[in-house]
């Protein structure tokens, strides 16, 4: 097996150095290190950092990926040391996973982490070790940097509350196991070179030194049926986390990633006063950018349910990439277990628009802020955004995909449920398979109607709004359905306003894109002349401008098609049987090949019935 033996190597901006040749290994002697900045290190095979004074240093962005299939080989006494920020506020959780572990021993396996391997750093190269607070001390404090154990826990396989393990400042948390953290008060305006200081404090970040044996190889993690498990990046890169979902050998998860976040506004340790929860995100497509819907933040009691509501984040935050240390919730579909592989290992930068740690929200903002998404290879996904709001007092949204590999059923990867089975007081999602969803995805057809379903309490007031209109066409209409009534509401022109007893709704609204009723604006006769003969009862479209028609089709005044014809292609005119059709005004729908429609209503008679 051929080393590479290093003595000391920088990588800065301005150098890239890349180890990628068949069948090599990085040897790291003692007194030894490599700085990686800005850029990435790969490695096709192990890594040994044989003495407790071989060094890793990845700053600024910096990554190291590996190559190794199977069991991780790193070996060695060693550090990689990785810098991640997490939240300043010491009442707010952030969601880990740990891309090291301990360097008890020397061989070659990816070991347990634990909170005493965090460190604050003091200059580019050298850090303190944190100080662990008593289990009874419930404040971090950012310098000298100072950690609550009492927070630390983990969350293997359940389906509530009771599935929260504290570990405090054991090393036992094993490599792809998540945990949780809260942050630190005060500040720490120490220097080491990156783009802030460890902790400017107010909306800002305190930064971690992680220090330990890099994870490398296959990381499993158990999950169970309907119940969740906390996982995350294990890796001292980025991980394409639609690679993770939509590997079929994980099949044993449902294919969707759920993010905690938290209201960084709420200033309390007790869980009754809590407000946060989970965002969702669907990957949809390896190539794709995904989907991801912002967390409802509501609070907590304390066995876990849910008490009252608050606010929504109203982030749409990248989630594509998971950057360091960037723990989440997945859904187990089936028992068994999930792998994490260096395969899904990718270069990606935070700073670039779809990888971003959840922290602060400024933070996020400024990424998103400057950000240039068009220098960006992934595929953006068609979709609707739709914001309800509850009695004025807090704001869910639901996501409609049209993505043209889905069905109508629930297709692993796309549609997603919400992040738990305890309902809100009111509620709203698409009603499908019997279940409730916040992500569904379609492949679009202008015919279709897409069920919402909505729980009501004391008689709430529910606000539907679209919010949001991306990558799809803006000239398309948009409607609610509301069959109490028979009434269609223009989403594109206003949000529909009502108030409901308490109850459960999954057959009264649907999402529809023709309003049967509507008169004028969306009829269009410029093209063709459309005459029903009742006599013989025959409908005819005279199509004097020899256009190409991709599709005919009738609808009645509910929406239901009578028929549909397609690929008709240029003729001059077109012949179509109303025959046994009750007497009634019907719509006529014509879609051209270029995707343009034409609508006109007709009264059929048949005066032959």
């Amino acid at each position: 097996m051929k080393k590479i033996l290093l003595k000391s190597i920088l990588l800065t901006a301005g150098f890239l150095f890349q180890i990628q040749a068949n069948s090599q290994d990085m040897y790291l002697k003692a007194n030894t290190y490599v700085y990686a900045s800005n850029h990435y290190v790969y490695v096709k095979n192990d890594i040994e950092l044989n003495a407790s004074t071989s060094n890793f240093y990845l700053r600024k962005d910096g990554q190291l990926l590996q190559g190794t299939t199977g069991s991780g080989a790193n070996k060695g006494l060693g550090t990689v040391s990785v810098f991640q920020e997490g939240t300043s506020d010491n009442y707010d959780y952030n969601y880990w996973c740990s891309p090291v572990g301990n360097v008890a021993s020397a061989t070659s396996i990816n070991n347990p982490f634990g909170i005493t391997l965090l460190n604050q750093p003091t200059t580019v190269t050298a850090a303190t070790p944190a100080t662990m607070l008593a289990m009874n001390s419930y404040d971090g404090i950012s310098n000298p940097l100072q950690i609550a154990p009492y927070w630390i826990y983990k969350f293997l396989s359940s389906s509530d509350y009771s599935g929260w393990v504290q570990v405090g400042a054991a090393t036992t948390i094993q490599p792809g196991q998540g945990f949780t953290m809260k942050g630190t008060s005060g500040t720490d305006a120490t220097n080491v070179g990156e783009t802030v200081v460890n902790n400017p404090g107010g909306d800002g970040a305190q930064r971690y030194d992680f220090r330990g044996k890099p994870n490398d190889g296959d990381i499993t993690v158990n999950v169970d049926t309907n119940k969740y498990t906390l996982t995350g990046n294990p890796y001292p890169s980025a991980l394409n986390v639609n690679a993770f979902l939509l590997d079929a050998a994980n099949s044993a998860c449902t294919g969707v990633a759920y993010y905690w976040e938290q209201n960084k506004k709420t200033n309390s340790h007790y869980l009754a006063q809590y407000q946060g929860g989970y965002g969702v995100y669907s990957p949809v497509s390896l190539g794709s950018a995904g989907i991801y819907t912002a967390a409802t933040f509501n609070t907590y009691n304390n066995d876990g349910s849910i008490n009252a509501a608050g606010t929504s984040s109203g982030l749409s935050i990248g989630r594509k990439y998971a950057p360091i240390g960037q723990g989440f919730m997945v859904k187990g579909s089936s028992g068994g277990s999930i792998t994490l592989r260096n395969s899904y290992r990718e270069y990606y930068k935070e700073s670039d628009p779809y990888s971003q740690f959840e922290r602060s929200n400024q933070h996020i903002k400024n990424v998103l802020d400057n950000s240039n998404l068009t220098q960006n290879n992934d595929q953006p996904v068609s979709l609707l955004r739709i914001n309800t709001t509850f009695n004025s007092q807090f704001t869910k949204q639901i996501v409609l995909a049209f993505v043209p590999e889905a069905t109508d059923g629930v297709d692993r990867g796309i549609d997603a449920l919400g992040a738990s089975s305890i309902s809100l007081p009111n509620d709203i999602y698409f009603f499908l398979n019997n279940d409730r969803y916040v992500i569904q995805g379609i492949n679009f057809d202008v015919k279709k109607r897409i069920p919402l379903g909505v729980k009501a309490t004391e008689n709430a007031n529910f606000k539907i709004a679209l919010s949001g209109i991306e990558n799809f066409d803006e000239s398309q209409d948009i409607y609610l359905y509301d069959a109490e009534d028979g009434t269609y509401h223009d989403l594109k022109d206003q949000a529909f306003d009502v108030v409901l007893p308490t109850g459960i709704y999954n057959n009264r609204f649907e999402i529809t894109f023709l309003n049967p009723t509507q008169k004028g604006n969306n009829i269009v006769k410029n093209n063709f002349v459309i005459f029903e003969n009742n006599e013989n009862q025959m409908l005819t479209v005279s199509n004097p401008n020899l256009m190409n028609v991709k599709s005919v089709a009738l609808y009645d005044l509910t929406g239901k098609q009578i028929f549909g014809k397609v690929k008709l292609g240029v003729q001059k005119s077109y012949q179509f049987s109303t025959n046994g059709l009750p007497a009634s005004v019907y719509l006529v729908e014509i879609f051209l090949n270029d995707n343009r429609k034409e609508v006109q209503k007709i009264i059929i008679s048949n005066s032959k019935n």
